[in-house]
């Protein structure tokens, strides 16, 4: 702090401590290091773990199981709010692959077989 001649009192700090201009105000909007983590991607994910696990029991299960349990490990990861769909896009994708293996090893083929 420094005395003026008026009597008032500044601050002396640097510009290069506090970041900002000479008599500038710092910013109210964070720092790239301090912003929160983008959970608007995470919540994708995990919707599309669910959605990718579910179509997979019926179709393309050695595709979208797969597809499944990767996006939803990754929206674990990246810590989704929707913990819950995530899991259940998970376990429906290891169903699919379950699926998948039953399917192949009862009759040969990697898809549904509706009729006789």
């Amino acid at each position: 702090m420094t005395t003026l001649i008026d009597g008032s009192k500044t601050d002396t700090k640097s510009d290069t401590e506090t970041g900002t201009a000479p008599g500038a105000k710092p910013s109210a909007e964070p720092k790239p290091a301090e912003r929160p983590a983008p959970y608007g991607q995470a919540d994708g994910m995990a919707v599309a773990s669910f959605v990718l696990g579910l179509v997979g029991t019926l179709v393309a299960n050695v595709i979208l199981g797969p597809c499944a349990l990767v996006l939803g490990a990754l929206a674990l990861a990246r810590h989704t709010t929707r913990r819950a769909r995530a899991m259940l896009g998970m376990v429906l994708g290891a169903a699919d692959l379950i699926i998948l293996a039953t399917l192949a090893t009862a009759d040969g083929s990697l898809s549904w077989t509706f009729g006789g």
